[in-house]
Parts: structure tokens; sequence; C-alpha cells
């Protein structure tokens, strides 16, 4: 029974923190509010309007036995007729009129007007004439509406006398009593429907948002192919769920790369592993010379230093990405650079019969960069030049000054890159080559690291490309990296 009642509590609270219950709430109250506040200016319009009438209706009779006091001043006899018919025609309001001279005797009193309201207490109330009728209850407790006027009676006015005028308002208050009951009982049904209309709006607008929960739910590292059809969603959901697929093309691709990349980096580190076991095991096998032994650890060397060439450019994409990385900037001869870089691969050219070369707009173009950084991006470039660009073919670096920087670029008379690629180069693990051979492949990482350093700067990348023509690579620098 204990654990019954914790888990209707731990389910109510966890209700009650859902967006459904939020909305149905804010939905109900408003509702609420704007019910009361409709009902309640309508109330206070209809008791204004009411006491409004009433007050002209007493204003009314007072001018009118002023008038006939003017008009008659002693011919009390028609006045009281007068009144009398008026006052018999009204069922439902009955009104009294009372006339007291200046020594306060009545001239003239209503019949039945005694019976209804105490006149010692009618007397006291408007002891002070007030600026406008006042309300007050009568001998059986019946709310009155009454108003006290002193009035010049004869022509030319010779004396003052009072007109004391009394109306019956139990109509008007047995209405608004009938109102404030219905207010009450449309409050009351409001209550209850309310938050049911509003919890089933509620559902209605989170219906699409758990359709796309259900979706989400379904996606997993194995399964990025589920998208939301966005048609039929209210516009703002419908650019949710555009954003979500887009969101989702970004993992997928993602992840194939990433997947082809782990295909691609276990052959890589398999197969010169393989070959420091292998060349280890032949060793081992029996007693060698020392030539042989030489040459085995010579063939070892060769396969750790490719492996560690390997793993250094992944540790260097890794820090590329942290925030915290530091450039150690120095002003750098670029054309110094691009010479040195030559240098280094001047060999490697003449091998492949492939002509290397510098040039530069400018004897001397200076920028703020970190060099050792930029050796490695601008070589990186070269070496993937040579090694796309058949024999007879060039590759020339140059440098230019930008209105913004200074433009370092890389030409290529290679094989060229197809269009649908061209795109994607820059993307880590991506190769144009997919074959797997040391000659042509390599790990699609030497560009990534170029588009990371340079990005580090503060630069941007460029490439061009048409196929069977080669390749232009475009480093856009500033002269002053901000710190």
């Amino acid at each position: 029974m204990s654990w019954n009642l914790t888990a209707r509590l731990t389910h109510i609270f966890t209700w009650w923190k859902t967006l459904a219950f939020r909305l149905t709430a804010s939905y109900a109250l408003a509702g609420l509010v704007l019910l009361v506040l409709s009902t309640a200016s309508l109330y206070f319009v209809v008791v204004t309007e009411l006491e409004r009438s009433t007050d002209l209706f007493l204003a009314d009779k007072v001018n009118v036995v002023r008038t006939l006091l003017q008009e008659q001043p002693d011919d009390l006899e028609t006045l009281h007729e007068e009144v009398e018919l008026e006052s018999a025609a009204r069922r439902y309001e009955q009104f009294y009129i009372r006339l007291v001279d200046e020594r306060g005797t009545p001239l003239m009193t209503t019949p039945g007007m005694a019976e209804q309201l105490d006149l010692q207490q009618f007397e006291t109330e408007l002891a002070t004439p007030p600026n406008g009728a006042i309300s007050m209850k009568g001998r059986h407790g019946q709310p009155f509406r009454v108003i006290s006027v002193k009035v010049p009676s004869g022509s030319p006015p010779d004396r003052a006398n009072t007109i004391q005028v009394a109306i019956n308002v139990s109509q008007k208050e047995e209405l608004l009593a009938r109102y404030r009951l219905w207010f009450w009982v449309i409050l009351l049904g409001s209550s209850v429907i309310f938050p049911l209309l509003g919890y089933q709006i509620a559902r209605q607008g989170i219906r699409p948002v758990e359709a796309i929960a259900t979706t989400a739910r379904h996606i997993t590292s194995t399964n990025l192919r589920e998208r939301i059809l966005p048609e039929g969603y209210p516009t703002e959901l419908a650019s949710l769920a555009a954003t979500f697929n887009e969101m989702l093309d970004r993992l997928e691709e993602s992840f194939e790369r990433i997947s082809r990349f782990s295909a691609d980096i276990a052959h890589d580190l398999r197969t010169p592993v393989n070959n420091i076991r292998g060349e280890a095991e032949v060793a081992l096998a029996r007693a060698r010379t020392v030539s042989e032994y030489r040459e085995v650890l010579s063939s070892c060397l060769e396969e750790a230093v490719r492996l560690s060439a390997l793993i250094g450019d992944l540790l260097f994409l890794a820090r590329a990405e942290n925030p915290s990385t530091h450039l150690h900037l120095t002003t750098v001869d670029v054309c110094g650079l691009l010479e040195n870089v030559r240098d280094y691969y001047e060999a490697s050219a003449a091998e492949g019969g492939i002509s290397l070369s510098t040039g530069a707009s400018v004897a001397s173009l200076t920028a703020e960069l970190d060099r050792a950084l930029m050796q490695r991006a601008v070589g990186n470039l070269v070496a993937n030049a040579l090694a796309h660009t058949p024999p007879g073919g060039s590759v020339v670096l140059g440098a230019n000054a930008e209105s913004s920087g200074v433009l370092i670029d890389v030409v290529d008379t290679g094989v060229g890159i197809s269009p649908e690629d061209l795109p994607r180069v820059f993307d880590r693990f991506f190769r144009v080559d997919t074959s797997r051979t040391r000659a042509s492949g390599g790990t699609g990482l030497g560009l990534a690291i170029v588009k990371s350093i340079i990005q580090l700067h503060g630069g941007s990348v460029e490439i061009t490309s048409q196929p069977g023509k080669g390749t232009r690579v475009l480093l856009h620098m500033p002269l002053t990296i901000v710190r």
C-alpha cells in the first residue's frame, strides 16, 4: 500500500512538471482571469447604469414638483393628485414624495410612505442634504434610493420648501443578486471546463513535439536515417524539425566519415605493426649476421616513423580543437618560409621528375605567424601536390600582398579533383583516392591539418581544381593576429 501511494505521488509530481500541465494551467488561469475581469467589469457597468437611471428618475421627480410649486404654490391638492396618479402607474418600482415647509411641517406625503420608511430615520439621514441621492433601508429591509432638495416656491419666490423623494429599488437589487448568482455558477462551471479544454488544447499542441521526441528516441549510432517529416506541423515546429533533420544529416555524415576513417586507420596501423612483428619474428627465428640485424632494425625504424607521424597528426588535430591552444607568433618572412619548404621537398620533387619553384610579387613580405605551424601547413600542401602530380609536371609556391593580409598559394599541374569531391577535401578522414596504398592514399588528415592551422591564425582556405589540369590552394592570412 505504501509503495502504491509513493508511486502515485511520484506520478503526480512528475505530471506537474510536464509541459502539458503547464500549458493547461496557463490556459485555465488565463481564461478564468479574463472571465472574472470581464464579468466584474460588466457588473460594475450594470450597477453604475442602474444607479444612474434611478438618480435621473429622482431628479426628474424633483423637477416636476419644483415646476408645480412655482406655477401653483398654493394648490397642494393638484400636486397631491398628480403625484399619486404617477405613483400608482409604477407597479414594480414604487416611489414616494414628501413636501416639507420651512418649519419642518409636512405639507404633502404620498400614501404608504410612513408604512414603508421610518420618517424619523429619513429626516436623520437627510439632515444634511447631500450633493445627490443616497441609499437607505426601509422598515421591512427593502432598499431605497432617496434624495432631498430645497426649492423656492411662489411667484415671486417668498418661501423655501424641501422636496424629499424615495424610490424602492428592490427589483434592481434582485436583478443584481441574480447576476451575482449566475456569475458564481458560471465561474464554478468554468473552473471545471477551462482545465479540461486547456488540457485538450495542450495535448493537441504538444502532439507534434511528442512525434519529434518519438523519432529522436529511435535514433541511435547505428540508425541515423530517421527523419522528421515537417509537413503538417506549425511553422515554429516545422522549423525545429528542419533544423533537427539538418543536425541528423551532419551526424550521419560525421559517423560515416568516422566509420571510414576507423577502417582506414585500422589498416594503416595494422600494416606497420604487422611488418614490425614479422621482421622481428623472422630475425629471431635463427641467428643472424650483424648486417642482417641492421637491415631488420632499419625496416622496423621506418615503420615506427610512419606510425609516429600518423599518431602525431591525430594528436595535432585534437589539440587544434582546444580553445586554449596558443600560437607562438613571430614576424615571419613569408618568401623565406616558402624557400625553406621548397628546399626541403626539392629532392622528392626531383626524384619524381617534377619541377618545384617559388615566386612572389614582392621581394619582402612579412606577417605575424607561427613559423613551425605555417611550415607544416605549406609542407602538407606541397607533399599532397607532389603525390598527385605526374612526372614532367610542376608545383609553384607563391606569395602576394592583399589589402587585408597575405595570400599564399600552391599551384600544381596534377590530376586535379572532381567537382563532387572538391567541397569535402578539407574534411577530416576524407580521401579522394579511396585506395589504401602508401603512395596514393595516406589517412586523409593532411588537408584537414592545413585548414586547422589556417583557422588558428584567423585565416581562411580556398581551393579550385580542374580534373586533368591541376589544383590551386590559396591561404588567406591576416597581417596581424588578434591575440
